[in-house]
């Protein structure tokens, strides 16, 4: 575990370098290199104190020890010229392994400021080499502030990834294990830790001979394209034990000089893009192809022994694409060594990365054994997916892992239980023949999700059946052909369908398209009646089309063939029951998806004709009522009319005000309290009772945060929400807040701090306009503008009495809220009566 010492040495290295270094990779190559210099002094001076002789600073490398760059003597221009020249020919120093050569090659010092340098080397002085596990702990924390690889689409995998991925795997003592894509080693690391706890009585790995851990570390390989990542993998593997570790620069898509050398396991993250032109591989790849990720995974499958294992991370386009070489991939790992796909959260490389990314399994023993493919998928995995990727409870890895092993498990030979896929809640099987079917090799795994509900008594019916719908994409014109737009042809977007809890009736669009945009253009005119469902970004807005008119590409567009069958309003209303499921099984990576061929799978209930339209006169009832309810609660605002016998005063005479602060993000302690801490993203509701984040009571003394009591009231006063709304809130508990929010309390006994609460309610519009700062990129108030705001301010009983009007009417207004609740119930009974109790 790393200490809080050495954790705070690599900080200020860092920060020391930071002025001179600003890129954070050539922050930890420098780091890198100065650690082995002085740890090659301290093997020297280890040596000596054995009644040995000095190795690597002997002979005329001797003027280069460390003691000579720490001697109190040197001045700071000599220190920069030594410590220079010694980085710069220490790879042809003679008396050193190949392994610290390779690490100074092409090692240099990248700024000239000797007093930088003194200082940074002061820091580097605190690291001693003792072999110690906290020496490898403290250079993985160094690896962490890479996360980000630079251009190449590679990102630093998680730790929890890491292990997860090692657990399942389950490599052995006696298995070659590879990475192809090595980075910083992580995955080799995690393995070898692996082997080492599985073969543990009382000390790590004390089972294990020192001959069985020499042939382990023989047997742990790495490939990585980039001299830096070598060179720092090289580095993490010595400080974990590796005396001789087998990293090597190597091109594994373009270089055939280890194409016959395979792997019992292989572990990677492998880069996901490709260069301008693509990659231009050898010709012994079985599927050709010019983008890195298909051919990464193609060398791992195809580089296992006969029983070997694979885990790999995984781009969507691996899952989904549509192209040529993406299938040929697909059908070839479904064909011989795919057993399971782990589906991950979209943020798990936040803040580096949003892509969405699988782990493909593969395993030749068991793929051999099985005519099924497992599918997992894991919404949680332990920390949320905001750009600080906060530990969290729930996380579904253990319950994957658990999944997957237990699949594993029954296909042995002296296996007495069957894999029940019911016991695991996100996990299925599905035949490989049927992820076949259609030629794609999707895998997806929501798309093979059994969806029918044996309890309705009413014919589920396939929306791909084109006896009663036919699905129709959407299409746009060139936006540079005049010509194609202001004709008369309404054209349908996401803006023609504002709102995802209701279904719009369309009877005209904000754009039209011309007859020669149409036929210019995939758009196509839809008969009236039809029911637009959006597909793109924006999955699951539905709308029925009461004019003819053409849509963009991003719906699926349902038209009725048979309308003694099938009721627009209807389909409608089922549609909308199917939006989860539809967002489960959209794929892609900006812009999430849902395919024309995958919307023809979704089956909806399609009971007599008669039935629908009692279903969905039923339904129009209440939506009656919800919209006329809907209308008080969206146009009521608090009125407060100002009298002018009332005084008018500056609100600083009256009032307190504060300002808060955000913990710093570094300390994970600070957040892990149960002090309520309010950013604008909880300023929502008028009474705050919780929020998102919480903090600890050293948070509060670390931080500018403060803590105010309940009855306070909190106004945002820097959001770029503030181009839209004013929001206020008023706390019913203790809570503190970040800087982006002023405090206000009474001062005093002239003011009921409610009054002030429905007066900024009342005329929020009016101080937007005077308060906030013109010209700035994130909207905020004037300096001072809270305390010189005018108020009108009667006596407080005139205040209470206003108060109590207010929240009188507010109380009806709530009424209107819980009806609202109360008929969409009703509205979610009607149509769950028609699915079943069980529907999905």
């Amino acid at each position: 575990m790393l200490d809080s010492e050495t954790k705070r040495h690599i900080d200020f290295c860092r920060d020391i370098l930071v002025g001179k270094v600003p890129d954070p990779k050539s922050q930890v190559e420098q780091i890198t290199i100065a650690l082995i210099y002085k740890f090659m002094d301290d093997m020297d001076a280890e040596a000596e104190e054995l009644g040995g002789k000095r190795s690597f600073f002997a002979g005329e490398y001797a003027k280069y020890g460390w003691a000579k760059l720490m001697a109190p003597n040197m001045g700071g221009f000599d220190v920069l010229a030594l410590y220079s020249e010694a980085i710069g020919k220490m790879n042809e120093n003679p008396g050193i392994p190949t392994l610290f050569r390779d690490i100074f090659k092409n090692a240099y010092l990248p700024y000239r400021d000797p007093e930088t340098l003194r200082s940074f080397l002061k820091e580097i002085n605190y690291f001693t080499y003792d072999h110690s596990e906290k020496l490898g702990d403290a250079f993985e924390y160094l690896l962490s502030v890479l996360g980000s690889q630079g251009d190449a689409g590679q990102f630093r995998t998680p730790r929890h990834i890491i292990d997860f991925m090692v657990e399942i795997v389950d490599p052995q003592k006696g298995e070659r294990i590879l990475d192809p894509a090595c980075g910083t080693a992580g995955f080799l690391i995690s393995a070898w830790k692996h082997i080492l706890n599985h073969n543990t009585k009382k000390n790590l790995g004390d089972q294990l001979t020192p001959e069985q851990r020499a042939y382990i570390a023989a047997n742990v390989h790495g490939y990585d394209i980039s001299p830096d990542m070598v060179r720092l993998s090289l580095v993490n593997l010595y400080l974990h034990g590796f005396t001789d570790p087998h990293v090597v620069e190597y091109d594994t898509l373009t270089s055939e000089e280890k194409w016959n050398e395979t792997a019992d396991v292989i572990l990677a993250n492998p880069p996901f893009m490709s260069p301008k032109g693509g990659i231009k591989p050898h010709k012994r790849f079985s599927v050709q192809a010019t983008r890195s990720e298909v051919l990464f995974v193609d060398y791992i499958a195809e580089h296992l022994s006969p029983n070997g294992r694979a885990a790999i991370i995984v781009p969507e386009g691996i899952i989904f694409q549509s192209g040529t070489a993406y299938k040929q991939l697909r059908q070839m790992l479904v064909k011989n060594s795919l057993v399971a796909v782990i589906s991950l959260p979209a943020g798990v490389f936040n803040p580096y990365s949003g892509v969405k990314t699988s782990i493909l399994l593969l395993d030749k023993w068991l793929a051999k054994r099985t005519c099924e493919v497992l599918f997992v998928k894991v919404k949680n995995d332990g920390f949320n997916l905001g750009a600080q990727r906060r530990a969290m409870e729930g996380s579904g890895l253990p319950d994957a892992a658990a999944a997957y092993l237990a699949f594993r498990h029954s296909q042995e030979d002296a296996s007495p239980v069957a894999f029940d896929s019911n016991q695991f809640t996100n996990a299925h099987l599905v035949e490989k023949t049927r992820i076949g079917e259609n030629g794609e090799w999707n895998l997806s795994g929501d798309r093979f999700r059994v969806t029918e509900n044996t309890d309705t008594t009413h014919p589920l019916i396939e929306l791909g059946d084109t006896t009663v719908f036919q699905i129709e994409s959407g299409g746009t014109p060139k936006s540079t052909e005049k010509s194609y737009w202001g004709g008369g042809i309404h054209w349908a977007t996401l803006v023609d369908l504002p709102q995802s809890n209701y279904i719009t009736q369309i009877s005209r669009t904000e754009r039209t398209i011309s007859e020669a945009g149409l036929k210019d253009s995939a758009a196509k005119v839809l008969p009236p009646g039809t029911v637009i469902v959006s597909s793109r970004a924006t999955i699951g807005r539905v709308g029925i089309a009461r004019v003819p008119m053409a849509t963009n590409q991003g719906f699926k567009n349902i038209v009725i063939r048979d309308d003694t069958r099938a009721l627009p309003e209807f389909v409608a209303h089922m549609m909308k029951r199917l939006v989860p499921q539809m967002e489960s099984m959209a794929t892609g990576g900006t812009f999430k998806e849902i395919s024309k061929s995958t919307i023809a799978t979704l089956k909806i209930p399609l009971p007599p004709i008669g039935i629908q339209q009692e279903i969905v006169a039923e339904i129009e009832g209440c939506q009656k009522i919800i919209d006329g309810a809907r209308q008080v609660v969206e146009n009521y605002q608090p009125r407060i009319d100002v009298q002018p016998d009332w005084p008018i005063v500056s609100l600083g005479e009256v009032v307190i005000t504060g300002s808060g602060g955000t913990p710093s993000k570094q300390e994970p302690g600070y957040w892990k309290g149960n002090i309520p801490w309010v950013s604008p993203k909880d300023m929502k509701v008028d009474f705050l009772e919780d929020t998102e984040d919480h903090i600890s009571e050293t948070a509060l003394s670390g931080s500018a945060t403060k803590l105010v009591p309940s009855g306070t009231l909190l106004c945002v006063v820097r959001s770029g929400i503030l181009q839209h709304t004013f929001p206020v809130a008023l706390t019913t508990r203790p809570m503190a807040f970040n800087q982006d929010i002023v405090a206000i309390q009474s001062r005093g006994d002239k003011l009921d701090i409610r009054y002030l609460f429905y007066i900024f309610k009342a005329k929020g519009n009016e101080i937007l306009v005077a308060g906030i700062k013109p010209g700035v990129t994130v909207q905020s108030f004037h300096s001072g503008f809270f305390k010189a705001y005018q108020l009108p301010l009667p006596d407080l009983e005139t205040q209470r009495t206003i108060v109590a009007e207010i929240e009188a009417e507010q109380a009806l207004v709530n009424a209107n809220h819980q009806l609202i609740a109360r008929f969409e119930a009703k509205i979610q009974t009607t149509i769950n009566r028609i699915w079943g109790n069980d529907a999905v």
